[in-house]
């Protein structure tokens, strides 16, 4: 990989996570704008490091599967529980999938960054009211 190929994959990776963590601001939710550029870019790197070790020899999952499990933790942190009531789950999700769009741009795979970008801002804008709608009928 090139050094321009890296400095690509990156600033994609980190524009995905803008894009999303822009969304999650505008509607004032926990984790906003930085904590997903922030997600997407570290797990762009960790992808990009893999990918350049596994250049000579190696398996390019070990580290993929190690930022799965990592953003997990990262995750369970922005859930908190107020009496019988759970929030943050929205945000948990959100920041996991900023981390698998990362990966994705680290990857090459520019398109399909840019769908699953988009398909978690129209989750998170246009889902989200029915969701509530749902959970507060009677």
């Amino acid at each position: 990989m090139t050094t321009t190929d890296f400095i690509l994959r990156l600033i994609v990776a980190l524009f995905a996570g803008l894009i999303i963590g822009f969304e999650r601001q505008w509607h004032h939710k926990s984790s906003g704008l930085k904590t997903n550029m922030l997600v997407s870019t570290g797990a762009a790197i960790f992808v990009l490091l893999s990918i350049l070790l596994t250049e000579k020899t190696g398996d390019v999952t070990r580290i993929v599967g190690q930022v799965v499990t990592g953003i997990g933790f990262l995750g369970a942190g922005v859930i908190f529980r107020e009496g019988v009531n759970v929030h943050g789950l929205g945000s948990a999700a959100t920041i996991w999938c900023s981390a698998a769009i990362g990966s994705l741009a680290a990857s090459g795979y520019y398109l399909e960054t840019l769908i699953c970008t988009f398909l978690v801002i129209i989750i998170n804008t246009i889902i989200e009211p029915i969701d509530k709608w749902l959970v507060n009928r009677k």
